[in-house]
């Protein structure tokens, strides 16, 4: 198995409260730090059920090994796709706990090819799934100059949005954008001034990975299913590594989890208020020091926890 621990692993997994013939979703396999974390909790009655739209991750050793686990099945999903998924798992009760860990991943990162990184050279594709979809690279080719300026300072909340949009658009007339360092340097190029902590490329590669795998449309739809399948007292716990992850998470777990509709002052009775499905169990959870020494990627973490009601 992979020696790559998840972010707040040891959290996340006791936020799950583990009940040994409990049935769980790690809706983000990613390479089974988590999935591995709950099978070792379960017992020969406990089911896993995993998701990852990344055909590395489900092709990957760590997923062969624990496909041998008659516990666990593993499938090829997108998030938006789990009430499909969970129907062709024919499962005869509701999710005990589900786990979704957000965001690109390690060996996404890691690998120059996939085109997540404006560190290294690499082609400039950046999709989770590359069975589908636009590239990176050809989405840029093709979007519209006021939809990449919406796209940059929504999703990468950049105030250069404009410069950059610009800079891209112009310079696709006469080059066809292929690397990830071509686009750093042609965004770097367009940014007035840099800011010394932080890379000029890093906002805007967020953003267009961002769009190009519709990342919080797809968070929005799970967070609805989720509920919608989790057993009275079952578990959602997700890890978010942005504040625009994060906003959507907080917004949705506090709209579930008292009154849907607040009558302020009308004269209404409190049977006509429709209730939420979830109660919160904690406040953010974030890496301690420790965690965030050993491994940088923690320090943006946030997890919370909701329980259904």
């Amino acid at each position: 198995m992979s020696n790559h621990v998840p972010v707040l692993y040891t959290e996340a997994l006791h936020a799950l409260n583990i009940q040994a013939n409990g049935v769980y979703l790690d809706c983000t396999f990613g390479r089974g730090g988590h999935s591995s974390g709950i099978l070792q909790q379960l017992g020969n009655a406990g089911q896993l059920l995993a998701l990852d739209r990344d055909l590395d991750a489900i092709k990957s050793p760590e997923a062969i090994k624990l496909s041998n686990d008659k516990r666990f099945k593993l499938h090829h999903s997108s998030f938006s796709a789990l009430n499909s998924v969970l129907s062709q798992a024919n499962l005869t009760q509701k999710l005990d706990g589900i786990l979704l860990d957000l965001g690109v991943s390690s060996p996404q990162l890691d690998q120059a090819q996939r085109g997540f990184s404006f560190m290294r050279d690499g082609e400039l594709d950046m999709r989770m799934d590359t069975s589908t979809g636009l590239s990176a690279a050809e989405w840029l080719a093709q979007v519209d100059e006021a939809i990449l300026v919406q796209v940059l300072f929504d999703y990468g909340e950049e105030r250069f949005a404009r410069r950059i949009a610009k800079a891209i658009v112009t310079a696709r007339l006469t080059t066809k954008f292929a690397s990830t360092v071509q686009l750093a340097a042609l965004i770097a190029d367009a940014v007035p001034y840099i800011d010394k902590h932080k890379h000029p490329a890093t906002r805007s590669f967020q953003a267009i990975r961002i769009a190009v795998n519709a990342e919080l449309d797809e968070l929005q739809k799970v967070l609805v299913q989720a509920v919608d399948n989790l057993a009275s007292g079952g578990k959602l716990v997700v890890i978010s590594f942005h504040s625009l992850e994060d906003r959507i998470v907080k917004r949705f777990m506090r709209s579930e989890s008292g009154h849907k509709y607040n009558p302020g002052r009308l004269p209404i009775k409190e049977v006509d208020i429709e209730q939420g499905g979830l109660k919160l169990v904690s406040k953010a959870i974030k890496a301690n020091k420790t965690e965030v020494s050993q491994n940088s990627r923690a320090r943006s973490a946030v997890m919370r926890v909701a329980e259904k009601i």
